[in-house]
């Protein structure tokens, strides 16, 4: 085991350590954290004594199991520098073999003599304590040793573990000079761990045919003797052709599985699927050797028990509390009656050793069976490993019904308390939280769940938590793998983080833990501490093993919900930017508006006021089929194609038209490629209305949505009757449009269906309750807005709620003037001169020469190029708006004149007064309007 540590291991970084300085990267860290428990245990680096123990067994069945193998490495590696060690599982030293035998003469006795323990402990870091204490296969080269002495050497340590239990039983070390280190070691060691414990399996098989070859050598005297006339013994598997089937036999091995376990004698009744009765019956055998097993007989009555029963085998009592239960056959039997426990018998018993049976115990005479054959140690160990199966399997079906982190995390506490652990606490970076992967989550722990047996656990709060390094939580989330402390007494690093808070801890009787990371996808989402207080045994190795598959399970589904977070909130910051921020400046409405998001995820409602020419305003409402990242861009295409088509100052049916057919292209775009991944875009609902405050008139168009609802200025709620046209998407489907006159201070309501829409209530209700809710005309839009949202809008939201509340104003008549003309061009300097006069009137003198100019274009125009009826409006609004209709549909263009052009000059010298124009058209021919600011002389 020869080469130095300066040579082999980290000796700078552990002197640095040892001095409290800081530590190089270079120390792995299952080394790291064994040298800081060792400093917590005040272990000093030149210590040389350990413990020396006399007791322990040198013909235990580990012994016996790993002798062979011991052997077969000490020939492979004979005349070599190379040692193997055998220690228990407290570390202490059962059997060492040497390559060279002359080695073992010139080492100390503490190298060479079995019974010292080298628990880290007692022998600080080395291979066999780094083994018991981290539960894997570990290497330990030159400096990285604790003490002095070891540091010329290298080894390699492995557990091993009885197979049935999970239970670590014992170390294999090797001891080398560094100079062997070899890739192919590693694999030589852990192959000989395995074979130890399979001829450890082995030993178990032996003795249960030790026990079955005594029960069967007792039947054998029995049916020669005075117990013949019970019946036929016979195997289990025998009764198959007498209606026996797998199925039953599965049932019954179970149930003594039970039996076995309960170390008594007892006797239980089964109730099998197709009815028929079962009493089986446990007893204890001894097998020649001296080994201690149950044997568990059944008797077929072929009738099903009675309604309630207990029996109990001869020489034994009703045990106190003990008795039978039958159940349902879909329960696979019924739960065991324990007898009380009594000494092993010097000979094994048969048949003929039945007392007389107990009132409703199996008469003599019924066939009898062997069901199973074990020690009750044996059987313990499958009853848990059935009832850890059982627990995976319920974990299966209760982690992960929602898609919230939290919720998830709490799902796995409550699955764990207390048939796993007392005590269960969550952490996870707060990053995960939000839906991110945590660049260090070691830095930002918050700790979501503290779950317990009882409600003051003692530990921290839900918060923000801080761990400190030589934890075994730390430790956890350093190696990505589970900690073990089976004894907390003995943590020294998780004692020393707070002594007086772990003080605490230990004084509630909390007295082991488990910590596993949370690991997904090769993402560390955070770490689960299972604790122990109540059960007198601590956690074993089944145990991690448990606490890892469940945390494993959580972990998927604490992922899956925080990539669903984490689209949510881009799909959520997505729609909020594409919603609107605020009410463009107009004055034909009052406008309040609301948007909720849904609780499921992000859908695709949207709204928008779009100021239009003429002192109008459309209004509009859409809902995109879907939610999450697709749904919330489209509705973004969408809202930008609206107001698009808006702009062109087109019809209600034609802009639902224009958008049907671009929903119906984008779906042929993204949805006819299913290579591409894309679901395709189902479709829309949309409503859409202009409302005129010169005339009062709303126009209103809608496409499968929801109809709105008008209050008129006395309170009474109505819904207009729209024709309700096609959902977006569709394609070829016409729309109509339907025009109503709204009284002055009527109030517009338009909603998405996710307002009314509920699995908790009819929607005639939703729509009582969104009438009653607008029936108070007083209201402000904003109070109106949240009013609807407080009374009609579900608790726990399935879709989006998208809102839109306009309170209707009118231009008055005073405000607008209009002169009728005739297509002549000797009129024009008339309307000139009309329109001076009726800026005057408005104190508006400082437009006058921009507004005539304009208004003679414009006049010009439609009398040269149009025509009649030639109508000029004037209005004065937020800005003075100058307007010439006549009945032709042809539409002047802007173009710049040549300089050699006389004309060709007049919409040029509009668009330079104005500070908007354009031209809309109507059902009887077209307008040319321009805007000019109030303040624009």
């Amino acid at each position: 085991m020869g080469a130095t540590g300066e040579q082999i291991g980290p000796a700078r970084s552990r002197e640095r350590f040892l001095v409290g300085e800081p530590i190089a990267d270079g120390v792995r860290s299952p080394i790291l954290n064994s040298w800081q428990r060792c400093q917590s245990l005040g272990l000093s680096p030149d210590q040389t004594d350990l413990p020396y123990r006399d007791d322990f067994d040198p013909d235990s069945r580990l012994v016996h199991a790993a002798q062979p193998v011991l052997d077969q490495l000490a020939s492979r590696f004979s005349g070599s520098q190379m040692n193997v060690s055998l220690a228990d599982g407290n570390g202490t030293v059962l059997q060492r073999r040497f390559g060279e035998p002359a080695l073992a003469r010139s080492l100390p006795p503490i190298q060479s003599v079995p019974g010292f323990v080298f628990a880290e402990r007692f022998a600080g870091t080395n291979g066999i304590g780094l083994a018991l204490a981290e539960r894997h296969l570990v290497q330990v080269y030159g400096a990285e040793h604790f003490a002095e002495r070891s540091q010329s050497n290298a080894c390699s340590a492995i557990p091993i573990r009885d197979q049935l239990s999970g239970h670590v039983v014992g170390v294999l070390c090797f001891g080398y000079p560094h100079g062997y280190e070899h890739p192919a070691l590693p694999v030589l060691v852990r192959r000989a761990a395995e074979s130890i414990e399979r001829r450890l399996m082995e030993q178990r098989s032996a003795r249960e045919r030790a026990l079955l070859r005594a029960y069967l050598d007792a039947g054998h005297l029995a049916r020669n003797g005075s117990g013949a006339g019970e019946g036929p013994m016979i195997g289990l598997e025998e009764l198959g052709d007498s209606g026996l089937d797998l199925h039953d036999q599965m049932i019954l091995k179970e149930k003594a599985t039970e039996l076995i376990s309960s170390t008594g004698r007892a006797a239980v009744e089964v109730l099998l699927p197709h009815g028929r009765g079962v009493t089986l019956l446990s007893s204890p055998v001894t097998s020649r050797s001296g080994v201690e097993g149950v044997v568990v007989e059944a008797v077929f009555t072929g009738e099903p028990p009675p309604a309630h029963h207990l029996s109990v085998a001869a020489g034994t009592g009703p045990p106190h509390g003990a008795h039978a239960v039958h159940e349902a056959p879909e329960a696979h039997g019924a739960h065991e009656a324990h007898g009380a426990p009594g000494a092993p018998r010097a000979t094994p018993p048969g048949p003929s050793d039945a007392a007389p049976p107990t009132p409703g115990a199996p008469a003599p005479g019924k066939v009898r069976g062997l069901v199973l054959v074990g020690e009750p140690e044996v059987g313990k160990y499958a009853v848990a490993a059935r009832r850890r199966l059982e627990l995976l399997a319920e974990a299966s079906s209760r982690i992960g019904t929602t898609l919230d982190v939290t919720r998830t995390a709490w799902e796995l506490a409550e699955m764990a308390v207390p048939r796993l652990a007392d005590y269960v606490t969550i952490d996870v970076p707060e990053a995960v939280l939000r839906g991110e992967e945590s660049a260090d989550p070691r830095s930002e722990l918050h700790r979501a769940v503290v779950h317990g047996i009882r409600e003051d656990c003692p530990f921290y709060p839900v918060g923000r938590v801080e761990l400190r390094a030589g934890t075994p939580h730390m430790r956890c989330l350093d190696s990505g793998q589970a900690v073990l402390e089976s004894d907390l007494r003995e943590a020294v690093g998780w004692i020393d983080q707070e002594p007086a808070h772990a003080r605490g801890i230990l004084a509630r009787g909390v007295h082991s833990l488990i910590s596993v990371p949370l690991l997904a996808r090769g993402v560390l989402l955070g770490i689960a501490s299972f604790y122990r207080s109540e059960a007198p045994a601590p956690f074993g190795e089944d145990d991690s093993w448990l606490a890892q598959e469940l945390a494993a399970r959580a972990a998927l589904c604490i992922d899956n919900a925080r990539r669903y977070t984490r689209e949510h909130t881009l799909a959520l910051a997505l729609q909020e930017s594409l919603l609107p921020h605020g009410v463009p400046e107009q004055g034909a409405v009052d406008v309040a508006h609301r948007y909720l998001p849904a609780e499921s995820g992000v859908g695709g409602d949207w709204f928008d006021v779009i100021p239009l020419s003429g002192t109008r305003v459309a209004l509009l409402v859409g809902d995109v089929v879907g939610h999450g990242l697709h749904a919330a861009a489209t509705m973004g295409r969408l809202r930008t194609a609206a107001r698009n088509f808006a702009e062109l100052e087109l019809s209600p049916d034609e802009l639902l038209t224009h958008l049907d057919n671009l929903l119906v292209r984008l779906d042929r775009e993204e949805g006819g490629d299913n290579d591409s991944g894309s679901t395709g875009i189902v479709g829309a609902t949309c409503l859409y209305a202009v409302y005129d405050p010169t005339s009062r008139l709303c126009t209103m168009a809608r496409a499968g949505h929801p109809p709105p609802a008008l209050v008129h200025p006395g309170g009474r709620v109505t819904f207009p009757e729209l024709p309700a046209g096609p959902p977006l998407g569709l394609g070829g489907l016409p729309f109509e449009t339907a025009e109503i006159e709204l009284p002055e201070g009527s109030t517009l309501v338009l909603y998405t269906d996710g307002l009314i829409e509920d699995r908790e209530r009819d929607l005639d209700v939703a729509l009582d309750q969104l009438s009653h809710a607008l029936a108070q005309p007083d209201r402000s839009p904003e109070d109106t807005c949240q009013a609807v949202i407080d009374a009609v809008a579900p608790e726990h939201p399935a879709d989006d709620i998208a809102l839109l509340v306009a309170r209707t104003r009118t231009v008055p008549a005073d405000r607008i003037a209009t002169w009728n003309v005739s297509a002549d061009p000797s009129l024009v300097a008339g309307v000139r001169a009309a329109a001076t006069r009726q800026l005057a009137d408005w104190g508006l003198d400082e437009l006058a020469f921009a507004a005539e100019l304009m208004l003679s274009e414009l006049v010009t125009n439609a009398v040269r190029y149009g025509t009649e009826p030639i109508q000029v409006r004037l209005v004065h609004d937020r800005s003075l708006i100058c307007e010439v209709s006549d009945g032709s549909s042809t539409a002047p263009h802007l173009r710049r004149a040549a300089t050699t052009e006389e004309g060709g000059r007049g919409l040029f010298l509009v668009a330079q007064l104005s500070r908007a124009w354009g031209t809309r058209y109507t059902t009887h021919g077209k307008v040319i309007w321009a805007e000019c600011a109030l303040d624009a002389a």
